[in-house]
């Protein structure tokens, strides 16, 4: 075996160890979800001076000043947000591209913004070849002109829920995203109704702030 197999078996054992005692150890069990995130190489979209830490259960610095979210936390959101193949999905900070690499494998209708242009050059070139469609802008305003989605999540969090993504779901449709200040911040679930949205407090988290005009200013 190759030194390069090796590493990648190293990697797959990793990503393996990581999928049960950090994810199904805490309760995640959707078959399809745990499968996505064993597919996806981590370690491929951490800075290679940290990409040892890949599968350690915690979020890590990227480039930018912004960070990749705990193995936890993504598997926790992706679940809440129940993607099914046709799904239409807009993921709302793009960052190093892992988020979207999970959805990619869930459904084959993906829109993502992240307002850096860097990070989203850099996700792009990663995740080539995926059917994926990339933006760089204001991601608290939505992509409206392919809208609606059937799902929206967000990887930075609002002082409130930014309405012009509620505005951009389907009735039926839901919204998972991290609400709250620097210090204090709650996941949540929205569905949105005809006639109004429920809101379904999850976990308690910790996120970058979401910059733009309907979030932090």
């Amino acid at each position: 075996m190759s030194d390069e197999d090796e590493q990648a078996d190293r990697w797959q054992h990793a990503r393996r160890e990581m999928i049960a005692t950090q994810i199904e150890a805490r309760g995640i069990g959707d078959p399809r979800v745990l499968a996505a995130i064993e597919r996806v190489p981590r370690e491929r979209f951490v800075p290679e001076a940290i990409r040892h830490l890949a599968h350690d259960d915690c979020a890590l610095a990227i480039e930018a000043d912004q960070t990749i979210s705990q193995p936890y936390i993504v598997a926790y959101m992706t679940h809440a947000l129940r993607v099914g193949p046709n799904t239409r999905v807009l993921e709302i900070g793009t960052g190093s591209g892992y988020q979207s690499a999970i959805l990619s494998e869930l459904t084959q209708q993906l829109w993502t913004i992240e307002r850096i242009a860097e990070l989203s050059r850099t996700a792009s070139e990663r995740l080539r070849g995926r059917d994926i469609h990339f933006r760089v802008g204001d991601g608290s305003l939505g992509w409206p002109e392919e809208a609606p989605f059937d799902r929206i999540i967000v990887t930075a969090a609002a002082p409130s829920v930014p309405q012009p993504l509620l505005d951009q779901l389907v009735d039926g449709g839901a919204l998972v995203i991290p609400v709250g200040d620097s210090a204090n911040q709650r996941l949540l679930a929205i569905t949105k109704l005809p006639d109004r949205t429920i809101e379904h407090p999850l976990i308690r988290c910790r996120f970058v702030k979401f910059i733009g005009e309907a979030a932090w200013q």
